[in-house]
């Protein structure tokens, strides 16, 4: 199954690129600023080289470890300074890790002799207040937990369910977003050749009462405001960095195998039979196929690292709308 990489394509048509928040802090981290920078740092490296090939990208980005800190920092702190609600985290995520990532990119720019604006855009994302997802979290945040620390957080109230191989993380409502209320905004920084980094940590989630907004205590999946924001700018291509290769079946089992290239029909099927777990590849595999059947020509979910490589068809997995 070839992939859509013939020059025109590439410079001409804007992509989006959706940046998985663990891609920002490791298993492994501590979870120190300077930390966040280094890897921060390399993520944009190979974003700038696609810039520097004359193409125009529009980034999103997770906050999963981030935002869970801030909470975590919320309750540390509860006693001596009044905690902030879930959104107004996830709002702080959005202008803490856009930050950071404007800076890495635009060091980068300038280190390999281009002159280029980048802006963070603070985005909010309609949902409604109905969304079951609000009696039934499902989205994870935060950093792994051990057997011990679970329980003692599950006896304070959280949600919260073990990942294969990692550990335990809180679980929050994750409702669908409905509508990008900073659209205008993006589309306003493409024509101006402004490179647009929005929609962060999947947007800040408010709900509309008789005309007005207000923020609602909720994290919404960041793969599935990328694509709802890919839709609404009519883009082609659409990649998913994230903190594995590519997709897998039977993820978390000894028999887990790596799949090439998916086409819709065997992304529903095998999300269907539940090799795609929600709060975890699902939300990608949704995101990919919402976008393909709304005129999206091509997926791609792959590392950081291997992004120029995936380009060429060398890494990741591609998914598209046949074969």
């Amino acid at each position: 199954m070839p992939f859509l990489s013939d020059k025109h394509i590439m410079n001409k048509t804007p992509i989006l690129i959706a940046l998985g928040g663990n891609a920002l802090i490791l298993p492994e981290d501590k979870g120190y600023i300077e930390e966040q920078f280094i890897h921060t740092s390399a993520c944009m490296k190979p974003i700038a080289e696609l810039i520097s090939r004359g193409m125009t990208v529009i980034i999103t980005h997770g906050n999963g470890p981030i935002v869970g800190n801030i909470l975590l920092r919320n309750e540390c702190a509860k006693n001596f300074i009044p905690p902030m609600p879930l959104y107004i985290c996830v709002a702080d995520s959005q202008g803490g890790i856009g930050s950071m990532m404007a800076e890495s990119l635009n060091n980068e720019l300038k280190r390999i002799g281009i002159n280029k604006t980048v802006s963070a855009v603070i985005t909010h994302i309609l949902v409604d207040n109905n969304d079951p997802a609000f009696q039934n979290p499902t989205k994870p945040i935060g950093p792994y937990y051990s057997d011990s620390d679970a329980e003692f957080y599950m006896r304070m109230g959280w949600s919260m369910k073990k990942i294969p191989e990692r550990g335990w993380r809180r679980l929050v409502p994750s409702p669908k977003p409905k509508k990008i209320l900073e659209l205008e905004a993006v589309k306003a920084l493409l024509k101006q050749n402004i490179i647009p980094i929005a929609s962060g940590g999947g947007g800040i989630p408010v709900i509309e009462e008789n005309g007005i907004t207000r923020g609602v205590d909720a994290v919404i999946d960041k793969d599935l405001s990328a694509s709802l924001l890919a839709r609404d700018l009519s883009l082609k291509r659409f990649f998913i960095l994230t903190d594995v290769d590519g997709v897998y079946l039977n993820w978390g089992s000894a028999d887990r195998k790596k799949v090439n290239a998916l086409t819709i029909k065997d992304a529903e099927k095998y999300l269907a039979e539940g090799h795609f777990p929600p709060g975890s590849m699902g939300p990608k595999i949704e995101a990919a196929i919402e976008f393909l059947k709304s005129g999206g020509q091509e997926v791609i979910i792959t590392k950081p690292e291997d992004l120029i490589a995936a380009m060429d068809g060398k890494r990741g997995t591609q998914i598209v709308k046949s074969a």
